[in-house]
């Protein structure tokens, strides 16, 4: 998110691309055929890139994910992404430039979402200043968060609907997962990092609804008894899917932050998959340059 809080960018590399129709056409069995880097930008000039390549666009590294013409490598101390994309319909052009991505530090925290270990969140660093500079005059500085996920099965197996948040607060960063597993138990977990990288699990606040996104995707996240959260930019409106900056109030304290909610029932349906192929094309052979 930029300090001022009109733009904001999220960038996933997928080694199976968990959200591609192709990826689920194919039965899932080879993730390595269906990679991607994401890049999504919003607020004015924003863009949204999603191309599943096949698996000759893959290279991989210690510190380097390769898909295509663009990467992200880590140096050791920052995380740093260069961009070669082109945007989804309805705006189709050129999404390119450079994105570093600083931590303030690292954590070694490692949570299972569920029970037999099938899908892992590792929350490397929920504080970072991160510093901008794409095409359609995406060129600012705010604050960021790195995070990556593993799983060994699809999302829709295990989780009915989840909820993810991640908020600034004086002392660091709160990050809250609230989800249903398929087989109906709940996912509750609070996590505060300090800015030095310090994390310690705590008891997130009560969830509080808010509204529901342009789609109806129903929405809630931690908040202090008393406080309504409200959204103060949509970012990606989907019809399992909202992105959005929320503020909230967590232990006293008003903050703006990212929240996801994603509706894995809505993704299970069939005649979703030819939607989402409009908005994310598949290119499956790709040739490096010497």
């Amino acid at each position: 998110m930029s300090d001022d809080g009109t733009k904001a960018l999220s960038v996933i590399g997928f080694i199976g691309s968990v959200f591609s129709p192709w990826y689920r056409w194919s039965g899932r069995r080879e993730p390595q055929n269906h990679c991607c880097i994401n890049v999504a930008t919003y607020g004015p000039g924003g863009r949204f890139t999603m191309t599943d390549r096949g698996r000759s666009a893959l290279r991989q590294s210690n510190d380097t994910l390769t898909v295509g013409p663009s990467r992200i490598h880590w140096t050791g101390t920052q995380l740093i992404v260069e961009v070669n994309e082109v945007s989804a319909p309805p705006v189709v052009s050129p999404v390119k430039g450079r994105i570093v991505l600083t931590p303030a530090g690292m954590t070694d925290v490692e949570v299972a979402l569920t029970e037999e270990g099938s899908h892992i969140w590792r929350p490397f660093s929920p504080t970072a200043r991160i510093d901008v500079d794409l095409t359609q005059g995406h060129r600012w500085q705010g604050h960021g968060y790195f995070d990556a996920n593993f799983g060994t099965a699809a999302l829709e197996a295990d989780f009915r609907f989840w909820t993810w948040g991640r908020y600034p607060v004086a002392d660091g960063a709160a990050c809250f997962y609230d989800a249903i597993r398929k087989d109906g138990s709940r996912l509750e977990i609070g996590l505060h990092v300090t800015s030095d990288g310090r994390a310690r699990m705590i008891e997130p606040p009560p969830p509080a609804r808010f509204a529901r996104s342009g789609w109806f995707v129903e929405r809630h996240t931690p908040a202090d008894p008393g406080t309504k959260p409200r959204q103060v930019m949509s970012m990606l409106d989907a019809p399992f899917y909202s992105r959005s900056m929320v503020e909230t109030t967590v232990f006293g304290q008003k903050t703006v932050g990212v929240h996801e909610a994603l509706d894995l029932r809505r993704f299970s349906w069939p005649l979703l998959m030819p939607m989402l192929a409009v908005r994310v094309p598949r290119r499956a052979k790709w040739r490096f340059g010497n």
